[in-house]
């Protein structure tokens, strides 16, 4: 029975996985970017739809990363 448990709950279990790193590189990436341009006082805000309203720094980049993801389906 747990062989059969682990069967079925492996590629839901490895589809959440891969988004999840997916998630992962796509916000270290939106970050540095954020970073680099808020060294050199640009408006990088305005590079990544979704983040324009945003206040914070990490809110921003992670609505750009939602709005990058949902573009992916």
């Amino acid at each position: 029975m747990n062989d059969y448990m682990t069967a079925s709950a492996g590629p839901q279990a490895l589809h959440g996985k891969s988004d999840g790193a997916l998630f992962l590189i796509s916000f270290v990436f939106v970050l540095a970017v954020a970073l680099a341009g808020q060294i050199l006082f640009l408006k990088w805000r305005n590079w990544f739809p979704g983040a324009e309203s945003e206040t914070s720094m990490f809110k921003s980049v992670r609505a750009g990363v939602y709005t990058f993801m949902s573009h992916l389906n």
